[in-house]
């Protein structure tokens, strides 16, 4: 009698938790919060993940101050965020394909996710391919395909007799993404890059050559063209579609109130309290104008920008094995942690 009272009560726990955790994400806003330390931080040891490259690998090239590892989200309102459970992700997905499209800072959430998922079951076998600047990692044992796709802009830069011409139109490679299960998109930095950095040469817009236009409305435009794409090409009764958001970088310390600071390097703390002084970029104004003005709302938002606002410690600045300071990335493990986590949630 005691043993079957038990093995109820216990049945009776399970489902208490799964209730609560169905009611964690319901209602709440998970984007808006602040962070807090937590002891049981961070999700993982970077030095065990096998998926890091050098420029995010900030304790191997020297980080010593490691407080940036202990910080948790936490939701406003009492809203609960999950912990990332890698098993029930790899089981929840189980032969499904998922990608990651975009810059470098797509290429900082897809190595979280890899080193978040490697941690929960380390003994697992998997496969990585990699072709250029594209990566594939399959976890052989649940058949799960994780896929970053290497895009800067989402839209296509054409070389021809006139040089590099970004076509705001097109968008051709959509004919690969289309397939996959689960995409999660992000543009914006190479659309505010300037020469030397810049990636075209001339710009084809409505059937117009030109020498450059404006930052933002080129961004806008090829938004525009991948919104285009989402709506008339991919079953959206099939694939779920994220947008990222737009990371934010850290060289200017009057945007978190300290006007003498000018980069991120000997940040050891995150800004204090749930608000930015200098409130949210206009990409992600534009990001948002875009996906309201679709015919259905089938984008999801993955708006990591404040959050990621707050954490002007999360860079690998000088700790990156690389010259110069970096404080666009981040390291990892660390901040692309708790964008997968809030991913998670989402999913």
């Amino acid at each position: 009698m005691v043993k079957i009272f038990i093995k109820e009560f216990r049945y009776f726990l399970v489902i208490i938790l799964a209730v609560l955790i169905g009611l964690e994400t319901n209602g709440c806003d998970l984007f808006e919060g602040n962070w807090i330390i937590d002891n049981s931080y961070p999700l993982y040891d970077s030095k065990a993940c096998p998926f890091i490259r050098s420029e995010f690998d900030c304790i191997k090239f020297g980080r010593t101050n490691l407080d940036y590892l202990k910080y948790r989200w936490q939701p406003l309102n009492g809203c609960v965020l999950p912990r990332f459970d890698g098993k029930a992700f790899l089981e929840k997905f189980k032969g499904k394909k998922i990608m990651y499209i975009g810059d470098s800072l797509s290429l900082n959430i897809y190595e979280s996710l890899l080193c978040l998922l490697h941690a929960a079951v380390p003994e697992k076998k998997f496969n990585q391919v990699i072709l250029r600047e594209n990566v594939t990692v399959t976890f052989l044992d649940y058949g799960v395909e994780i896929v970053l796709f290497h895009s800067n802009l989402l839209v296509d830069i054409e070389v021809e007799k006139i040089g590099r011409v970004l076509k705001l139109d097109s968008i051709k490679d959509g004919q690969i993404w289309k397939n996959f299960d689960i995409l999660i998109f992000n543009t914006w930095l190479w659309y505010a890059r300037r020469p030397p950095g810049q990636q075209w040469d001339f710009v084809e817009y409505n059937g117009q050559i030109l020498k450059d236009m404006d930052r933002v409305e080129a961004f806008r435009a090829g938004l525009k063209t991948w919104a285009k794409w989402v709506e008339t090409d991919v079953d959206t009764t099939k694939t779920k579609v994220f947008f990222q958001g737009t990371s934010p970088a850290h060289y200017h310390g009057s945007e978190w109130g300290e006007p003498t600071v000018n980069s991120c390097l000997n940040e050891t703390t995150p800004v204090n309290g749930s608000t930015y002084p200098s409130g949210l970029p206009i990409a992600l104004d534009i990001v948002n104008q875009v996906l309201k003005y679709m015919s259905k709302p089938i984008v999801n938002v993955l708006d990591i920008t404040k959050l990621s606002q707050l954490r002007k410690d999360g860079h690998p600045s000088i700790y990156s094995g690389r010259h110069g300071l970096d404080c666009t990335h981040w390291c990892i493990g660390g901040v692309p942690d708790t964008w997968n986590q809030i991913l998670y949630s989402l999913l």
